[in-house]
């Protein structure tokens, strides 16, 4: 299958996924997990980035990132994040070697299309593998603060999120139904295919929209939008 050039966007979320070499376990202790977690935090204020949801697994990661203005951000922070991990895991492990696969996927997402449904893909994720049964119950993903039940100061909240209510409880609570509604068939396999062949998450019109913007088209497949998930 040929390299697929990754697309980045100035200020648009992107869908990110980073998996361990060879799917080797990339964290296995809570410590492992704040560690990361820590230098997200760290690197994304540096480099003005914002994180609308993230959820780390025992052998990867997801993310929905936005650089910001500059686009070479987005590969700065998961160069920097990813390689105090490797550098952490190696000192603990007394190893050398890569922790991480060479490349992360990502996919630019249309913001009032696809972020709400991406950032849902993102945070049932311990779900689908049949880690937990209810998304609040998964201590590594973003999911249990935006729904009110902790905070976390540093996470961003994204102007779909923000759209759900006038106060922080009427967003809380309208996000909470929304992640735990019917999802829409055919949902999570676009969004999936999406991120995996580095397309963009959106409808055509986005597709269209891109090309201007950067004079080639980026699509592999048809796409469309899932019904009935659009912020009015």
């Amino acid at each position: 299958m040929p390299r697929i050039p990754r697309v980045v966007l100035p200020n648009y979320p992107h869908h990110v996924i980073q998996r361990g070499h060879n799917r080797q376990m990339v964290f296995a202790t809570d410590e492992d997990y704040l560690y990361y977690l820590k230098n997200l935090n760290e690197w994304k204020k540096i480099l003005g980035c914002k994180v609308y949801a993230y959820c780390l697994m025992t052998n990867h990661v997801h993310l929905i990132v936005d650089p910001g203005d500059k686009i070479e951000n987005l590969a700065l922070l998961m160069k920097r994040v990813s390689g105090r991990q490797t550098r952490y895991v190696n000192k603990l492990e007394g190893r050398r070697g890569t922790l991480w696969e060479g490349r992360y996927k990502s996919s630019p997402i249309k913001y009032n299309e696809y972020l709400l449904a991406c950032c849902r893909y993102v945070e049932l994720n311990p779900i689908r593998a049949g880690i937990v049964d209810i998304p609040e119950n998964y201590k590594w993903s973003s999911y249990k603060y935006k729904v009110g039940i902790e905070k976390l100061d540093w996470l961003d909240l994204d102007i779909c999120y923000k759209g759900f209510g006038m106060s922080d409880k009427q967003c809380e609570e309208r996000y909470e139904e929304f992640v735990k509604e019917s999802i829409p068939k055919g949902e999570w396999e676009l969004i999936r295919q999406a991120v995996q062949r580095c397309q963009l998450t959106g409808s055509n019109q986005f597709i269209e929209e891109v090309a201007k913007k950067i004079g080639r088209r980026v699509e592999f497949r048809g796409q469309g939008r899932p019904k009935g998930n659009e912020q009015k």
